[in-house]
């Protein structure tokens, strides 16, 4: 499969306020005020962003059985450049131009510094993908991807009330009332108040 071609703006915007990338019941992903932003171009249409300056995602990973309650929520600082690809037409309204003094607060030398990483990111990203057979499309819903100490990429996928979160120490997929975990050498699946958890070996199946 074909590498899938991108092509990044060459002017940069920030933030203007808090935005709320993404937000369901399960879980918000934000990125604060000043955050620089450059946006992803597939087929000639705007398809994506790459981000930095500083966010949150915070995600409801806890999976409720009759034994109790299994695995812990996600907290993660969004320090470092990170991806969207999605629906971000409407996005525009919150950001502005930037200034040089922009650049500098967040470690860059000026505004081309930083597009050359979101390349960087962009090239890995696109790279792996192809590796795993993956293309995106808009059918795809909002694709994040946030760079590990693995080089490889922890990603979180949302469509509608689907979401799957998948880091080094965790898969979590949730549709609705089915929910799959996989985390410290736990595996939990419930569906239709139905749970199966698998520790150390040993599977037991919990009816409500």
């Amino acid at each position: 499969m074909k590498k899938q071609n991108y092509e990044l703006d060459d002017t940069v915007s920030k933030a203007t306020d808090n935005v709320k990338l993404w937000r369901t019941e399960r879980g918000l992903l934000e990125i604060s005020r000043d955050t620089l932003a450059v946006s992803i171009r597939l087929d000639d249409k705007r398809r994506g962003y790459v981000f930095h300056g500083h966010g949150r995602l915070l995600l409801d990973s806890i999976v409720e059985t009759e034994e109790g309650a299994v695995g812990e929520p996600v907290e993660k600082e969004l320090d470092e450049p990170f991806l969207m690809l999605g629906d971000v037409e409407d996005m525009e309204q919150h950001f502005s131009k930037t200034s040089e003094e922009d650049f500098t607060k967040i470690g860059y030398e000026h505004q081309q510094d930083f597009i050359n990483r979101a390349k960087d990111l962009c090239d890995n990203f696109f790279i792996k993908r192809v590796h795993e057979h993956h293309r995106f499309s808009e059918s795809n819903g909002l694709i994040f991807a946030f760079p590990n100490e693995a080089s490889t990429f922890d990603i979180l996928v949302a469509k509608g009330s689907k979401l799957v979160y998948k880091a080094t120490d965790i898969t979590f997929i949730s549709n609705n009332t089915k929910v799959v975990l996989k985390s410290q050498g736990i595996a939990v699946c419930k569906n239709d108040g139905k749970s199966v958890i698998i520790k150390n070996g040993r599977s037991v199946i919990i009816k409500k």
